[in-house]
């Protein structure tokens, strides 16, 4: 009895010391693992602060963070990515991406843009500046019915008379890259003023091959623009998408030295006020036949205008432009120095048609205007009358084209233009009276930014005598733009 009691007491005994020493051994693993879990607890504390403050940090813009000195005392600077995106303000005026696009350049009041995103533009550093680097190589193959009088572009101004040496001569060909562009544009639309800075060239300059010529070279803020630029007489936004890259002969197309302030009504209508370099083209006629052949210019003050715009985003634009000149020409040997008031009124429309399809058109109507011409090749603002006095020449010009999206990757315009210049017969008998323009053409755009379009052209031109000449042409036209 004694012997079956003790034995469950021996044995309980020794669980319980058994357990009391396991329990001993373990309990430094035990505070071991306690002291692991508070640490990964104070971990888990400092990595939630980390993320409130880098939540915090998200609404400041970025900034440069200087790193250590490298070797020399160099300071290195890197630059954290932008933070948000910047969304620019659309102008009401849709861009139509023609293959010589006048539009991109225009000037444009506050910060009103073709592009609200901004595509292309890269954020200079240290400034609150925007820039983009723009390229449009381009090649053109031409092939007239006999020669143009121009092989690179299809001047009517230019087209030999017939019955002359230069006319005829059988079917022409020419291949040319001169239409190629470059371009820079600046912007700052977060800073005070709408700050930007357009810079635009291509290669048909005078000389053969792949001469230099600037188009566009200026600055503008709090709306006032000054450099290089589109006459306030002009309306950009009702250039034609044509493959040759001269356009219509009518076309109202000078840039020049150009001072001007651009004042919004309200969301639809805006003024533009500018004064330009004045450039007053004298013809005295053809040697030998008029007493005023060695006529110069003799310019006394700015060409000045102004022109209204009414915008809407769903329906057009129209514009109404004037300019006010003032023409000298010097004359000593004859009749002396004289000056005469030039003027002109120039109205503008682009609007939208069936959803799809857009129309343009211009009417022009002036004297002593020719040199804002597109078709200005020779001189024909002024001229000497039969008693020797100076007079402006009365200029009218119509220019119309209408696009057609047969779908998104093809287009087709239609375009023509009609200029007439009433003559003073001291000019001469092949003194520039009138021309005719007509283009018709397919553009099939391959990819986002390569296009490429066959087009039709022909072109008449009619001298003071009532002798003409013409050309028919066909054109190619393979254009690529980096960004745009």
């Amino acid at each position: 009895m004694k012997s079956k009691t003790i034995k469950p007491i021996i044995v309980g005994l020794a669980l319980v010391v058994g357990a009391s020493i396991t329990t001993r051994a373990q309990s430094p693993e035990i505070d071991d693992l306690k002291a692991k879990m508070k640490a990964m607890e104070q971990t888990m504390e400092e990595m939630k602060q980390k993320i409130a403050d880098l939540e915090k940090q998200k609404a400041l813009p970025a900034a440069p963070v200087a790193a250590a000195p490298a070797t020399g005392g160099v300071e290195v600077v890197t630059f954290a990515p932008p933070t948000k995106p910047l969304i620019g303000h659309a102008s009401p005026i849709e861009p139509r991406h023609a293959l010589n696009d006048q539009q991109d350049a225009a000037p444009r009041p506050n910060d009103l843009t073709l592009d609200p995103k901004y595509r292309g533009y890269v954020p200079v550093p240290n400034t609150p500046a925007l820039i983009k680097f723009n390229a449009k190589p381009r090649v053109d193959m031409m092939s007239d019915s006999q020669n143009s009088g121009n092989p690179d572009r299809f001047v009517t101004a230019q087209l030999p008379l017939n019955g002359t040496p230069e006319h005829g001569g059988g079917e022409q060909f020419n291949m040319t890259a001169r239409g190629s562009q470059l371009s820079i544009d600046v912007r700052a639309p977060d800073m005070d003023g709408n700050f930007r800075f357009y810079y635009n060239n291509d290669f048909f300059g005078s000389g053969s091959g792949m001469s230099y010529r600037l188009k566009q070279l200026y600055g503008e803020f709090y709306n006032v623009t000054a450099g290089f630029t589109y006459s306030v007489f002009e309306d950009p936004d009702v250039w034609p998408d044509t493959v040759d890259y001269e356009g219509p002969n009518s076309a109202i197309f000078a840039r020049q030295p150009t001072a001007r302030y651009m004042l919004p009504l309200n969301d639809q209508w805006q003024l533009n006020f500018g004064l330009q370099q004045p450039a007053t083209d004298v013809n005295g006629g053809p040697e030998g036949t008029s007493p005023y052949f060695a006529a110069t210019a003799n310019n006394q003050a700015p060409d000045g205008g102004f022109n209204i715009r009414w915008e809407d985003a769903k329906v057009g634009h129209v514009q109404f432009a004037t300019i006010l000149r003032d023409l000298g020409a010097r004359d000593p040997g004859v009749v002396g120095d004289q000056n005469v008031l030039g003027w002109g009124l120039n109205l503008s429309t682009s609007l939208k048609l069936l959803e799809r399809d857009t129309v343009q058109g211009q009417l022009t109507y002036g004297e002593g205007i020719f040199h804002f011409a597109n078709d200005n090749f020779q001189n024909n603002d002024v001229a000497y009358d039969s008693s020797g006095n100076l007079k402006a020449l009365p200029y009218f010009g119509a220019m119309a084209g209408y696009t057609h999206q047969w779908s998104e990757e093809f287009r087709s315009t239609t375009s023509f233009g009609y200029l007439n210049v009433n003559n003073q017969a001291s000019q001469g008998p092949d003194a520039y009276h009138r021309t005719y323009y007509g283009s018709l053409n397919l553009v099939w755009q391959l990819r986002k930014h390569l296009s490429l379009g066959l087009e039709g052209l022909y072109g008449k031109r009619e001298v003071q005598s009532g002798a003409t000449g013409d050309d028919f042409r066909v054109q190619l036209g393979l254009v690529y733009s980096l960004f745009d």
